[in-house]
């Protein structure tokens, strides 16, 4: 199939392929890679990092003690304690298609609630990503394909997310949480079940967070790491406009960094002069 995708790619006039976001180790870069070493080329990782992921076939309590420890262990459970004063708190799947209509509308409202929403960039912000979502996890619902998991406290939800299914391996799509509720972790109280939850399951035997590097709250729960990358595929040896793509998308990605540390730089020194005292007048 890789072979054929890079044939049809050179009948179509193209000189590369950019395939954005690879699992860089898994079997399908390992077919391309196959695939090219056949007409003497080989693929080039333009940039990668590593994300979290859970090896979902171990005892579930084990995974979360030997992640987080008794300690943060603990005081997850008095945050929890916390919020059940609110109501009976319970971990909700939706499978079903008319479980999950509903449970995806509570999904985006949370989504929408908190700083995606501030930023613009909730689904339901935008008409076109907000009927895809819809339509599409209906459609995977019909093949037991997606979920929407709830954290609920009485007659509140306080976390939602969306999980899919493919083959043995799960992915953790999307999280929305109550930001009025954010003392009491909702965000991370709804991961620490949907890992016991998965683990629990036999058909899975991994998940994939789909979370950016480094992120605050999965990386301390799901402590496995899966080598992420964008990787550009020369259909051609020798071929100098491979070469003029590579080195435009290697500027693009310095460039997107560069501005990304100038206003990280910009907005901290803004806080500190917030936080420093004004000389008296």
């Amino acid at each position: 199939a890789a072979a054929r995708l890079l044939d049809e790619a050179r009948r179509t006039g193209a000189r590369a392929i950019l395939l954005r976001d690879m699992p860089i180790a898994g079997p399908v870069m390992q077919a391309f890679t196959t695939a090219l070493r056949r007409d003497g080329l080989s693929p080039r990782i333009l940039q990668s990092y590593e994300r979290a992921c859970l090896d979902a076939t171990g005892d579930g309590e084990k995974v979360l003690q030997d992640a987080l420890g008794p300690k943060k262990l603990k005081e997850l459970r008095r945050q929890r304690h916390r919020l059940a004063e609110h109501g009976p708190v319970r971990f909700e799947v939706a499978r079903s298609a008319g479980e999950i209509a509903p449970a995806l509308e509570t999904f985006l409202r949370l989504e929408a609630s908190g700083w995606k929403g501030r930023r613009g960039t909730a689904l339901v912000q935008h008409d076109g990503d907000a009927a895809f979502i819809r339509r599409a996890a209906l459609a995977l619902a019909q093949d037991g394909d997606c979920e929407i998991i709830s954290l609920v406290a009485g007659d509140t939800t306080v976390a939602a997310g969306i999980v899919l299914r493919h083959a043995h391996r799960a992915f953790f799509f999307k999280l929305g949480v109550d930001e009025h509720f954010a003392r009491y972790s909702p965000g991370v109280q709804l991961t620490l079940d949907l890992t016991r939850h998965l683990c629990s399951d036999p058909a899975i035997n991994s998940a994939d967070s789909t979370a950016g590097p480094d992120h605050p709250m999965i990386n301390p729960i799901w402590r496995g790491r899966l080598a992420i990358g964008d990787v550009l595929i020369p259909l051609y040896r020798r071929d100098p406009v491979a070469e003029i793509i590579h080195a435009a998308l290697v500027l693009r990605r310095d460039g997107l960094a560069a501005a990304r540390r100038t206003v990280h730089a910009l907005r901290g020194s803004r806080k500190n002069r917030a936080a420093s005292p004004q000389p008296q007048r």
